[in-house]
């Protein structure tokens, strides 16, 4: 049977992650696999619901995280590791670099907090940890993000931050690529479309050839 793929995007919003997720599900389609698209928080019936909470809901910063894990572990359990185990591709909008990135980068959360709960969500039976394979990072400068979201909808209470949030952020997601750089593919998404798509494709083309070499 063909393996499961398990391929996340990260970035803050305004990055252009959503147009590029597209385009590599019809990409793997194409190819003749089935693709999953699902997102972080969500993915079921019970995330969708804690996403909502965490997204308009004022609350401490340790209720914020656990939020997160929470609707985590319902996502694994009933999206991506059925998934995975038939096989499919699965690209996922954010996973827990972004909790991270956002809760420990710029709530400035207990960093080691956050690695004990990934350890609690996110074991397997053989003890590893479920990771994406890879991950696509759109790096942008905040000030970028925010120009390009002025106009875009009515803001949740994460693009409702300031800009220093927004570096604190990405700052988080440059230490989260440090601690795990053999999974991180950083794209500069300030580029034209074009020019980021085709560094995602670059990306994809010589990890799939890693992966199946």
């Amino acid at each position: 049977m063909t393996r499961g793929l398990f391929i996340s995007f990260e970035g803050i919003d305004g990055a252009g992650k959503s147009t590029h997720i597209d385009r590599v599900a019809q990409l793997f389609r194409e190819a003749g696999r089935a693709v999953v698209l699902s997102r972080e928080p969500g993915g079921t019936p019970l995330s969708e619901k804690l996403r909502e909470l965490v997204l308009h809901e004022p609350m401490d910063a340790l209720t914020e995280a656990l939020l997160m894990f929470a609707a985590r572990r319902e996502h694994l359990g009933q999206v991506i590791e059925p998934a995975l185990a038939r096989g499919d591709v699965v690209l996922c909008d954010r996973f827990t670099d972004a909790t991270f990135a956002y809760q420990g980068g710029g709530r400035g959360f207990d960093w080691q907090v956050l690695v004990q709960l990934e350890r609690m969500v996110q074991v397997l039976p053989d003890g590893a940890l479920r990771q994406p394979e890879l991950t696509i990072w759109f790096d942008l400068d905040p000030h970028i993000a925010a120009q390009r979201l002025a106009s875009a909808r009515v803001p949740d209470k994460f693009e409702s931050q300031p800009a220093d949030f927004f570096a604190a952020v990405r700052a988080g997601y440059a230490k989260r690529q440090s601690e795990m750089p053999g999974r991180f593919a950083r794209i500069d998404a300030a580029q034209s479309l074009d020019a980021v798509g085709a560094d995602v494709g670059r990306v994809l083309s010589e990890w799939m050839k890693r992966t199946t070499a």
